[in-house]
């Protein structure tokens, strides 16, 4: 009852592997992480937590070379906080004096098939998963999200759908590829110091199998 499926697709995407300091370089499909997000923008609670089973890749693999304009700095935490409290203050970004350019490689067409089940972090009586299982199967029918999904970055939004158990499906890419050491997630067990953690990914016919969190295929 917690397993839903989504079928999530845009016209690009960028999944940045963390090994690449400057230039945008994306894996060649999305992450669990990415996926779990796309879940998280429909439907997050602190009580449930959402656990990406499995990926399945609908269109052929497909690249583009863009070189974009960006800015380099952030408006300073301390300066938001201070314009709160006193009601002013300098927010602005001067995008001539900051611009610079990076390039990127993306994906393009994208369209995969996710599936994920939600587990319950407390045994609060009020929170029982046939509650969010159907506030999630309601909400992701009808469209409704807390934040646009998207997949990777924010520019790149992304439509979705819910998949019911009876619909036809498109067949996974008939393709098998080793993707190699792939972001699983970040590990928050210590705020100030959050540490990535890496699976090796393998897609068989399309399809890319994401162990258990606790499992020994993830690393960190």
């Amino acid at each position: 009852m917690n397993s839903f499926c989504l079928e999530v697709s845009g016209d690009f995407a960028c999944f940045t592997r963390p090994e690449m300091k400057v230039e945008r370089v994306s894996y060649d499909v999305i992450t669990p992480s990415a996926a779990r997000a796309v879940f998280e923008a429909i439907l997050w609670k602190p009580a449930i937590r959402w656990q990406v089973r499995r990926i399945e890749v609908l269109k052929p693999i497909r690249w583009i070379n863009l070189r974009r304009n960006e800015v380099a700095g952030v408006v300073p935490a301390g300066a938001v906080k201070s314009a709160m409290k006193q009601g002013r203050g300098n927010l602005g970004l001067y995008i001539e004096e900051d611009r610079q350019q990076r390039a990127g490689l993306f994906l393009r067409d994208v369209c995969y098939r996710l599936h994920a089940e939600f587990e319950m972090l407390d045994n609060n009586p009020a929170n029982n998963p046939v509650k969010f299982a159907e506030m999630f199967k309601r909400r992701a029918s009808k469209g409704q999200c807390f934040n646009q999904p998207y997949l990777g970055t924010r520019e790149f939004s992304c439509d979705f759908r819910l998949v019911e158990a009876d619909a036809a499906l498109v067949q996974p890419l008939p393709e098998t590829r080793e993707l190699g050491w792939m972001l699983y997630d970040m590990d928050f067990a210590d705020i100030a110091n959050p540490m990535p953690r890496f699976f090796q990914a393998k897609m068989q016919d399309g399809v890319i199998h994401v162990p258990a969190w606790n499992s020994e295929e993830v690393r960190g």
